[in-house]
């Protein structure tokens, strides 16, 4: 079974053509969309993206490029991390809970970063996942080594490492952690050589699959609007990286997947 782990299917890149951008993703074999948010801001938009679309399940959290938009405590004494957890524990009893919180992390790579700041947001982000029991969908990007000193100090142990780029070394502590390795468009270039090889060695239990769309495009693509319909052409890279049958690559993935979060729609289709 085909899962998208990540895809802003709320963005507005989408907003012309959103269902026929789902349609085409369900024909293409896609069975599950997961719709994280970035910040605060756009929590109600990606609910009411996943009460359309029945294949779309939602994740909560603030990315580390979106902290301009939140504050740690707002006139009233009302926190980011408050609204947060008040949205968790609000959609958690409601029709479409939320299958992980994310896209939390750490990004060290546009400059002006503030690291203190990212680390404590997403530090207490984590701290939330863990008191609900519910997964990470962690942005890593030039802080490997930083995102895994956080997660051993808090002791989350359930997630996916999306758009993975590290060393093997770096990935075997994410696995070792209990995390899985998220691959997409990126994995489908050539001279993308380490993260090929990463592809075709990593244990048959760590990878899950992504696109990350309306972003990181595949090969194909030209650098024009990525869309969870190119997950079934992903797959087919994938195998071939592997020297396996597609639909074993797609077995793989999907059971990886599902480990992480916890699909109705999954445990419902079979």
């Amino acid at each position: 079974m085909l899962i998208d782990t990540h895809c802003h299917l709320d963005a507005s890149e989408f907003a012309s053509d959103r269902d026929e951008v789902v349609a085409a993703a369900a024909a293409a074999g896609v069975a599950a969309i997961v719709v994280p948010a970035v910040s605060v801001d756009n929590f109600h938009a990606v609910r009411k993206c996943c009460a359309r679309y029945p294949a779309c399940y939602p994740a909560y959290g603030v990315h580390p490029l979106y902290l301009d938009r939140s504050c740690e405590s707002d006139e009233s004494g009302t926190t980011t991390f408050d609204r947060l957890r008040a949205c968790l524990q609000h959609e958690l009893d409601g029709p479409f809970p939320p299958v992980a919180v994310g896209e939390i992390g750490l990004d060290y790579y546009v400059p002006g970063f503030d690291a203190g700041k990212q680390e404590r947001f997403f530090v207490e982000q984590l701290k939330i996942a863990r008191d609900f029991d519910l997964p990470v969908l962690l942005h890593v990007r030039r802080a490997v080594d930083q995102v895994l000193k956080c997660l051993r100090q808090t002791g989350v142990r359930r997630g996916i490492a999306h758009a993975f780029n590290g060393s093997r070394q770096q990935a075997d502590e994410f696995l070792r952690l209990g995390l899985k390795l998220g691959f997409g468009g990126a994995m489908t270039f050539p001279r993308a050589t380490h993260l090929r090889e990463l592809a075709a060695s990593l244990p048959t239990d760590a990878i899950v699959l992504e696109t990350d769309a309306p972003d990181i495009p595949p090969a194909w693509l030209g650098g024009g609007r990525n869309a969870p319909r190119e997950l079934a052409r992903i797959a087919t890279v994938l195998a071939e990286l592997r020297g396996i049958d597609v639909s074993e690559a797609v077995l793989m993935t999907g059971n990886n997947a599902f480990e992480v979060v916890k699909i109705p729609f999954v445990i419902g289709g079979g």
